[in-house]
């Protein structure tokens, strides 16, 4: 059992939600991201997303964009992610780490590569947010024989087909994108969600996370009644910035414990 599936297993017997943080790599602060990490784990992140700086962030709205941009200006690539992974992994063995980036860096540093190198490194999980599920089989396949799961993203216009072809070939969780449009944007409809994630059950097995559009405890709590996972990015990622390098890693923990104790008010009552 990987450690997503057994995270997730653990937390189903408990009845809790998963918590999973998205932070950029090297940003707000190149040599940060480890201590941020670390801290959201010891908050209650069960799950954390390390988003791998590109150029051109199509899906991302323009607080990851902007991220992604100061994380390039300080020279984070691969390579320096891959370490930030290695750094994490010597203080902590417990809390998966999943990649979440685009296909052109992956396929720069050459995939079979890639999933060598992230699979030392301590990776659990790769989602690439530009890899349709349809054209991607032989990836998945060499992430599960690295030991790792993929994860891929459905949104509320995704086809009855596309559905079909993730629950096929996904492990780990699918990430449902609750809004259409880019990451921060909108405003979350939790009837929509609650409408969604029945549909997306009949063809996917495994824990299906939510994510774009959550931005407070209070909306945390309200889909952790209805989702196996909630996902946190841009308003963390808007905290982190406005944080000066001292006080970072305990804004980013102070922000997560905050929502753990809000998911931790439904445990019991998960349907």
């Amino acid at each position: 059992m990987s450690r997503i599936a057994a995270t997730f297993a653990a937390l189903k017997e408990a009845r809790r939600t998963a918590l999973i943080p998205y932070v950029c790599a090297g940003d707000p602060y190149a040599d940060a991201t480890v201590d941020i990490m670390l801290a959201m784990a010891e908050a209650g992140a069960d799950v954390i997303e390390l988003g791998i700086p590109f150029s051109d962030p199509m899906a991302d709205g323009p607080v990851i964009q902007k991220a992604s941009e100061r994380a390039l200006a300080r020279g984070i690539g691969l390579p320096q992610v891959l370490e930030m992974v290695r750094g994490f992994r010597a203080k902590n063995l417990r809390t998966p780490i999943v990649l979440m980036g685009y296909a052109n860096p992956v396929e720069r540093y050459g995939s079979e590569r890639f999933v060598a190198d992230a699979q030392a490194a301590g990776v659990d999980g790769v989602l690439v947010v530009d890899y349709p599920p349809e054209e991607c089989e032989a990836f998945a396949a060499q992430l599960a024989r690295g030991g790792m799961d993929a994860i891929f993203l459905l949104a509320p216009t995704s086809t009855e087909a596309r559905m079909k072809h993730v629950g096929r070939i996904a492990t780990g969780y699918v990430y449902y994108v609750s809004l259409k449009g880019v990451t921060g944007a909108g405003h979350l409809d939790i009837g929509d969600v609650a409408r969604m994630l029945p549909r997306i059950r009949r063809h996917v097995q495994v824990p299906v996370g939510v994510g774009f559009g959550i931005r407070d405890a209070a909306t945390a709590k309200a889909l952790a009644a209805v989702c196996d996972a909630v996902v946190i990015g841009s308003r963390l990622v808007q905290l982190l910035e406005a944080a000066p390098r001292e006080q970072v890693a305990a804004a980013g923990r102070d922000f997560i414990a905050e929502i753990r104790i809000a998911l931790d008010q439904t445990s019991g009552v998960k349907a």
